[in-house]
């Protein structure tokens, strides 16, 4: 569980916050009006979650090049009209 401290409290003991995580392996949530604002945690433990999410991103497909192979289908007849599309990408000339 992580220790939770007003932002305002956070502000006048921010060096004391920061050995608390640093040397006691706490971590801790500053808080505004109750509700959690930012968080405070070790260098160790940041490296940990962006290497978790690394790993999440790069086990997931990629949706731009799904959606971008799906190539040159025009929409259907008043499609265009009905969503309010002024124009559309068609994408290089091949010459």
């Amino acid at each position: 569980m992580a220790y939770e401290i007003p932002v305002t409290q956070a502000r006048a003991e921010l060096a004391d916050l920061i050995n608390r995580v640093v040397y006691g392996d706490e971590r801790v949530v500053v808080t505004r009006h109750g509700k959690p604002l930012v968080a405070l945690v070790s260098a160790a433990d940041l490296r940990r979650l962006e290497e978790l999410r690394d790993e999440q991103e790069a086990a997931q497909p990629p949706v731009i090049s799904s959606v971008s192979s799906i190539g040159g289908a025009a929409p259907a007849g008043g499609e265009r009209q009905r969503f309010g599309i002024a124009a559309e990408h068609r994408g290089p000339e091949v010459r």
